[in-house]
């Protein structure tokens, strides 16, 4: 195996671990979390549009991590990266929306935090 396709399938588990995390936390703790980010973007946009954003980025992340686990199956069985690039893609579309809301409320430092996830989605789009 060579050394992008190692490094591609450590990327891919990278993101199945962040996303399904994030995604199992968020289902399990949606009030607490639906609490959260009213108080955190309470002030710039309206309740039901952020509670339909915690939805929609809930979603991304269970279907990007998702995608994830299935490309990395799919990387050793078939030798194919396109689902695991469906799953880092997904992950980034979910990344942009976090970083939208915490560029919004003035986080710079959670939009730190995700920009350097934003840096290693990318490398792994560009490896697959």
């Amino acid at each position: 195996m060579i050394p992008e396709k190692i490094a591609f399938l450590f990327v891919l588990a990278f993101f199945l671990i962040v996303f399904i995390q994030s995604g199992i936390d968020k289902v399990f703790d949606f009030k607490g979390n639906l609490s959260f980010l009213n108080d955190l973007l309470g002030a710039f946009f309206s309740q039901p549009l952020i509670k339909l954003a915690l939805i929609s980025v809930t979603i991304l992340e269970l279907l990007s991590g998702t995608l994830c686990l299935i490309g990395i199956v799919d990387v050793l069985l078939n030798g194919s990266n396109f689902i695991g690039l469906l799953g880092l893609i997904v992950g980034a579309v979910a990344l942009l929306v976090l970083l939208f809301g915490q560029r919004v409320s003035k986080n710079y430092d959670g939009a730190k935090t995700i920009t350097i996830y934003f840096i290693l989605s990318t490398v792994g789009i560009a490896l697959a």
